[in-house]
Protein backbone atom coordinates (compact mmCIF):
# COMPACT_ATOMS: atom_id res chain seq x y z
CA UNK A 1 0.00 0.00 0.00
CA UNK A 2 2.93 2.30 0.74
CA UNK A 3 4.13 1.65 -2.45
CA UNK A 4 0.92 2.40 -4.45
CA UNK A 5 0.15 6.01 -2.50
CA UNK A 6 4.41 6.72 -3.13
CA UNK A 7 3.35 6.28 -7.02
CA UNK A 8 0.07 8.09 -7.10
CA UNK A 9 2.19 10.71 -5.15
CA UNK A 10 5.02 11.37 -7.11
CA UNK A 11 3.05 10.74 -10.56
CA UNK A 12 0.46 13.80 -9.15
CA UNK A 13 3.67 15.59 -8.28
CA UNK A 14 5.08 15.36 -11.49
CA UNK A 15 1.92 16.01 -13.54
CA UNK A 16 2.82 19.65 -12.95
CA UNK A 17 5.69 18.79 -15.16
CA UNK A 18 3.54 17.02 -17.66
CA UNK A 19 1.30 20.12 -18.17
CA UNK A 20 3.90 22.17 -18.27
CA UNK A 21 5.45 20.54 -21.00
CA UNK A 22 2.26 20.16 -22.69
CA UNK A 23 1.89 24.13 -23.01
CA UNK A 24 5.55 24.04 -24.92
CA UNK A 25 5.25 20.67 -26.43
CA UNK A 26 1.87 20.57 -28.06
CA UNK A 27 0.49 24.31 -28.01
CA UNK A 28 3.95 25.76 -29.66
CA UNK A 29 5.68 22.85 -30.22
CA UNK A 30 8.37 23.72 -28.95
CA UNK A 31 10.76 20.74 -27.42
CA UNK A 32 11.57 22.67 -24.76
CA UNK A 33 14.59 20.94 -22.99
CA UNK A 34 14.80 23.85 -20.05
CA UNK A 35 12.41 21.45 -18.30
CA UNK A 36 15.47 19.45 -17.53
CA UNK A 37 16.66 22.46 -15.44
CA UNK A 38 13.94 23.92 -14.14
CA UNK A 39 12.66 21.10 -12.20
CA UNK A 40 16.06 21.52 -10.53
CA UNK A 41 15.82 25.20 -10.03
CA UNK A 42 12.51 25.04 -8.43
CA UNK A 43 13.55 22.29 -6.06
CA UNK A 44 16.97 24.56 -5.25
CA UNK A 45 15.10 27.36 -4.87
CA UNK A 46 12.59 25.97 -2.79
CA UNK A 47 15.41 23.73 -0.72
CA UNK A 48 17.37 26.82 0.14
CA UNK A 49 14.37 28.95 1.19
CA UNK A 50 12.95 26.33 3.48
CA UNK A 51 16.48 26.17 5.36
CA UNK A 52 16.70 29.43 5.91
CA UNK A 53 13.16 29.68 7.61
CA UNK A 54 11.12 31.14 4.48
CA UNK A 55 7.24 29.62 4.92
CA UNK A 56 6.84 26.63 2.42
CA UNK A 57 4.02 28.58 0.42
CA UNK A 58 6.40 31.28 0.02
CA UNK A 59 9.28 29.13 -1.02
CA UNK A 60 7.10 27.08 -3.16
CA UNK A 61 5.48 30.02 -4.98
CA UNK A 62 9.22 31.70 -5.48
CA UNK A 63 10.50 28.09 -7.33
CA UNK A 64 7.33 29.06 -9.58
CA UNK A 65 8.56 32.31 -10.42
CA UNK A 66 12.33 31.18 -10.81
CA UNK A 67 10.77 28.85 -13.71
CA UNK A 68 8.90 31.17 -15.47
CA UNK A 69 12.34 33.24 -15.21
CA UNK A 70 14.16 30.06 -16.96
CA UNK A 71 11.59 29.93 -19.38
CA UNK A 72 11.29 33.65 -20.21
CA UNK A 73 14.73 33.20 -21.29
CA UNK A 74 14.66 30.37 -23.42
CA UNK A 75 11.60 32.15 -25.31
CA UNK A 76 13.90 35.23 -25.23
CA UNK A 77 17.07 33.82 -26.64
CA UNK A 78 14.59 31.85 -29.64
CA UNK A 79 12.38 34.58 -30.32
CA UNK A 80 14.57 37.61 -30.03
CA UNK A 81 18.09 36.44 -31.14
CA UNK A 82 16.70 33.73 -33.70
CA UNK A 83 18.12 30.97 -32.24
CA UNK A 84 16.69 27.15 -33.19
CA UNK A 85 13.90 26.23 -30.65
CA UNK A 86 16.01 22.94 -29.47
CA UNK A 87 19.28 24.90 -29.48
CA UNK A 88 17.41 27.78 -27.25
CA UNK A 89 16.67 25.16 -24.73
CA UNK A 90 19.62 23.30 -24.20
CA UNK A 91 21.62 26.92 -23.86
CA UNK A 92 19.63 27.71 -20.74
CA UNK A 93 19.45 23.98 -19.37
CA UNK A 94 23.33 24.42 -19.65
CA UNK A 95 23.52 27.14 -18.08
CA UNK A 96 20.98 26.49 -15.29
CA UNK A 97 23.18 23.35 -14.20
CA UNK A 98 25.65 26.07 -12.69
CA UNK A 99 22.93 28.09 -11.60
CA UNK A 100 21.51 25.51 -9.63
CA UNK A 101 24.42 24.92 -7.62
CA UNK A 102 25.41 28.18 -7.19
CA UNK A 103 21.70 28.40 -5.82
CA UNK A 104 22.04 25.09 -3.24
CA UNK A 105 25.69 25.61 -3.05
CA UNK A 106 26.29 22.05 -2.70
CA UNK A 107 25.31 19.34 -5.02
CA UNK A 108 22.21 17.92 -2.17
CA UNK A 109 20.13 20.13 -0.11
CA UNK A 110 18.27 17.77 2.87
CA UNK A 111 15.22 18.73 4.37
CA UNK A 112 14.22 16.08 6.59
CA UNK A 113 14.42 18.33 9.42
CA UNK A 114 12.63 21.43 7.98
CA UNK A 115 9.42 22.79 8.08
CA UNK A 116 7.73 21.58 4.32
CA UNK A 117 4.55 21.41 2.51
CA UNK A 118 4.81 17.80 3.39
CA UNK A 119 4.98 18.28 7.25
CA UNK A 120 2.11 20.91 7.34
CA UNK A 121 0.17 18.63 5.50
CA UNK A 122 0.55 16.12 8.00
CA UNK A 123 0.43 18.38 10.75
CA UNK A 124 -3.01 19.25 9.39
CA UNK A 125 -4.25 15.64 8.57
CA UNK A 126 -2.93 14.96 12.74
CA UNK A 127 -5.18 18.21 13.44
CA UNK A 128 -7.90 16.66 11.42
CA UNK A 129 -8.14 13.29 12.67
CA UNK A 130 -6.88 14.12 16.49
CA UNK A 131 -3.55 11.80 16.01
CA UNK A 132 -0.92 11.42 14.52
CA UNK A 133 -1.10 7.54 14.35
CA UNK A 134 -1.11 5.47 10.98
CA UNK A 135 -4.89 5.40 9.12
CA UNK A 136 -6.27 2.62 8.13
CA UNK A 137 -7.96 2.65 5.04
CA UNK A 138 -9.20 -0.55 3.14
CA UNK A 139 -7.30 -2.65 5.84
CA UNK A 140 -3.84 -1.81 5.14
CA UNK A 141 -2.06 0.93 7.43
CA UNK A 142 -1.02 3.70 5.83
CA UNK A 143 1.48 6.34 7.33
CA UNK A 144 -0.12 9.84 7.74
CA UNK A 145 2.32 12.10 6.37
CA UNK A 146 1.68 9.36 2.69
CA UNK A 147 -1.62 10.08 2.89
CA UNK A 148 -2.20 13.53 3.65
CA UNK A 149 0.51 14.68 1.01
CA UNK A 150 -1.56 12.25 -1.67
CA UNK A 151 -4.33 14.42 -0.63
CA UNK A 152 -1.83 17.84 -0.89
CA UNK A 153 -0.70 16.37 -4.52
CA UNK A 154 -4.02 15.48 -5.20
CA UNK A 155 -5.73 19.00 -4.76
CA UNK A 156 -2.59 20.65 -6.17
CA UNK A 157 -2.97 18.79 -9.70
CA UNK A 158 -6.21 19.44 -9.82
CA UNK A 159 -6.20 23.14 -8.86
CA UNK A 160 -3.47 23.96 -11.67
CA UNK A 161 -5.06 21.71 -14.51
CA UNK A 162 -8.58 23.52 -13.55
CA UNK A 163 -6.42 26.73 -13.86
CA UNK A 164 -5.06 25.98 -17.27
CA UNK A 165 -8.56 25.27 -18.64
CA UNK A 166 -9.78 28.38 -17.85
CA UNK A 167 -6.55 30.42 -18.78
CA UNK A 168 -7.52 28.28 -22.39
CA UNK A 169 -11.02 29.51 -22.47
CA UNK A 170 -9.65 33.41 -22.09
CA UNK A 171 -9.18 35.96 -24.99
CA UNK A 172 -5.48 35.40 -23.79
CA UNK A 173 -5.20 31.80 -23.83
CA UNK A 174 -7.19 31.91 -26.93
CA UNK A 175 -4.61 33.95 -28.65
CA UNK A 176 -1.78 32.27 -27.52
CA UNK A 177 -3.37 28.61 -28.91
CA UNK A 178 -3.76 30.51 -32.07
CA UNK A 179 -0.44 31.82 -32.22
CA UNK A 180 1.06 28.01 -31.65
CA UNK A 181 -1.71 26.39 -34.34
CA UNK A 182 -1.63 29.47 -37.48
CA UNK A 183 1.20 32.13 -36.30
CA UNK A 184 0.58 34.18 -39.51
CA UNK A 185 -3.22 34.29 -39.26
CA UNK A 186 -2.83 35.92 -35.75
CA UNK A 187 0.03 37.93 -36.39
CA UNK A 188 -2.22 39.56 -39.20
CA UNK A 189 -5.21 40.39 -36.18
CA UNK A 190 -1.98 42.13 -34.41
CA UNK A 191 -0.90 39.76 -32.21
CA UNK A 192 2.58 39.37 -31.19
CA UNK A 193 3.02 36.02 -31.72
CA UNK A 194 6.96 36.39 -30.22
CA UNK A 195 5.02 37.60 -27.22
CA UNK A 196 3.13 34.63 -27.00
CA UNK A 197 5.52 31.92 -27.36
CA UNK A 198 7.77 33.79 -24.46
CA UNK A 199 4.70 33.91 -22.13
CA UNK A 200 4.06 30.31 -23.17
CA UNK A 201 7.32 29.31 -22.03
CA UNK A 202 7.65 31.03 -19.14
CA UNK A 203 4.19 29.70 -17.89
CA UNK A 204 5.76 26.15 -18.91
CA UNK A 205 8.45 26.60 -16.78
CA UNK A 206 6.68 28.07 -14.19
CA UNK A 207 4.50 24.86 -13.31
CA UNK A 208 7.87 22.90 -13.91
CA UNK A 209 9.93 24.13 -11.62
CA UNK A 210 6.42 23.78 -9.31
CA UNK A 211 6.94 20.47 -10.17
CA UNK A 212 10.55 20.28 -8.26
CA UNK A 213 9.46 22.14 -5.46
CA UNK A 214 6.76 19.67 -4.62
CA UNK A 215 8.82 16.97 -5.16
CA UNK A 216 11.98 18.18 -3.15
CA UNK A 217 9.86 18.82 -0.29
CA UNK A 218 8.06 15.15 -0.99
CA UNK A 219 11.60 13.19 -0.89
CA UNK A 220 12.79 15.26 1.29
CA UNK A 221 15.58 16.88 -0.51
CA UNK A 222 17.13 18.84 -3.54
CA UNK A 223 19.70 17.56 -5.78
CA UNK A 224 21.38 19.21 -8.75
CA UNK A 225 20.89 15.56 -10.64
CA UNK A 226 17.32 14.87 -9.92
CA UNK A 227 15.87 17.13 -13.47
CA UNK A 228 18.07 14.76 -15.87
CA UNK A 229 15.97 13.24 -18.34
CA UNK A 230 12.73 14.87 -16.76
CA UNK A 231 11.40 16.18 -20.48
CA UNK A 232 11.05 12.80 -21.61
CA UNK A 233 8.73 11.77 -18.35
CA UNK A 234 6.91 14.79 -19.25
CA UNK A 235 6.68 13.53 -23.25
CA UNK A 236 5.53 9.97 -21.87
CA UNK A 237 2.48 11.02 -19.72
CA UNK A 238 1.24 13.60 -22.72
CA UNK A 239 1.42 10.36 -25.58
CA UNK A 240 0.27 8.31 -22.33
CA UNK A 241 -2.90 10.53 -21.30
CA UNK A 242 -3.57 11.41 -25.21
CA UNK A 243 -3.96 7.02 -25.94
CA UNK A 244 -6.35 7.06 -22.47
CA UNK A 245 -8.14 9.83 -23.39
CA UNK A 246 -8.75 9.44 -27.37
CA UNK A 247 -9.60 12.61 -28.53
CA UNK A 248 -7.92 16.46 -28.45
CA UNK A 249 -10.49 18.16 -26.58
CA UNK A 250 -8.69 20.74 -24.24
CA UNK A 251 -10.35 19.33 -20.70
CA UNK A 252 -9.62 15.96 -21.81
CA UNK A 253 -6.27 16.60 -22.83
CA UNK A 254 -5.37 18.07 -19.63
CA UNK A 255 -7.20 15.19 -17.70
CA UNK A 256 -5.09 12.69 -19.54
CA UNK A 257 -1.69 14.44 -19.44
CA UNK A 258 -2.80 13.69 -15.35
CA UNK A 259 -3.62 10.18 -15.77
CA UNK A 260 -0.80 9.13 -17.94
CA UNK A 261 1.66 10.83 -15.59
CA UNK A 262 0.27 8.66 -12.44
CA UNK A 263 0.15 5.51 -14.89
CA UNK A 264 3.61 6.34 -15.81
CA UNK A 265 4.55 6.24 -12.52
CA UNK A 266 2.80 2.88 -11.36
CA UNK A 267 4.23 1.45 -14.49
CA UNK A 268 7.79 2.32 -13.69
CA UNK A 269 6.84 1.56 -9.59
CA UNK A 270 5.60 -1.99 -10.77
CA UNK A 271 8.63 -2.48 -12.78
CA UNK A 272 10.89 -1.55 -9.99
CA UNK A 273 8.92 -3.72 -7.57
CA UNK A 274 9.65 -6.84 -10.03
CA UNK A 275 13.28 -6.20 -9.97
CA UNK A 276 14.13 -3.90 -12.81
CA UNK A 277 17.81 -2.65 -11.95
CA UNK A 278 17.24 1.38 -10.92
CA UNK A 279 20.40 2.07 -13.56
CA UNK A 280 18.18 1.30 -16.63
CA UNK A 281 14.98 2.99 -15.40
CA UNK A 282 16.24 6.20 -17.75
CA UNK A 283 17.16 3.83 -20.76
CA UNK A 284 13.65 1.90 -19.97
CA UNK A 285 11.85 5.15 -20.10
CA UNK A 286 13.88 6.62 -23.61
CA UNK A 287 12.49 3.11 -25.27
CA UNK A 288 9.16 3.35 -23.79
CA UNK A 289 8.67 6.59 -25.13
CA UNK A 290 10.42 5.46 -28.29
CA UNK A 291 7.61 2.81 -28.78
CA UNK A 292 4.64 5.11 -27.66
CA UNK A 293 5.43 7.72 -30.65
CA UNK A 294 6.18 4.94 -32.80
CA UNK A 295 3.56 2.43 -32.66
CA UNK A 296 0.24 4.61 -33.15
CA UNK A 297 1.90 5.04 -36.85
CA UNK A 298 2.52 1.91 -37.20
CA UNK A 299 -1.20 0.65 -36.08
CA UNK A 300 -2.05 3.17 -38.72
CA UNK A 301 -0.33 1.92 -42.08
CA UNK A 302 -1.25 -1.67 -40.90
CA UNK A 303 -4.63 -0.69 -40.55
CA UNK A 304 -5.30 0.90 -43.96
CA UNK A 305 -2.95 -1.68 -45.83
CA UNK A 306 -5.51 -4.50 -44.49
CA UNK A 307 -8.64 -1.98 -45.67
CA UNK A 308 -6.40 -1.91 -49.12
CA UNK A 309 -6.25 -5.92 -49.15
CA UNK A 310 -9.76 -6.06 -48.41
CA UNK A 311 -10.83 -3.71 -50.68
CA UNK A 312 -8.81 -5.47 -53.75
CA UNK A 313 -10.39 -8.48 -53.16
Amino acid sequence: MTLLIGALTVGLILSLLALGVFISFRIFEFSDITADGSITLGAAVAAVLLVHGVHPVIATAAAFFAGTVAGTLTGIIHTRFGINKLLSGILVMTALYSTNLHVMGRSNVPLLDRRTLATQAEHAGAWLFGSTADLRVWGWDVAMRDATMLVLALTTAATVGLLIYVFFRTNLGTAMQAAGDNPQMIRALGVNVENMIVLGLAVSNGLVALSGALLAQYQGFADVQMGIGMIVWGLASIIIGEALVGVRQLGLIITGAVMGSVLFRLLVAIALRGGLNPNDLKLVTAVFVFVALVLPGLVTRLTSRRRRQAEAQ
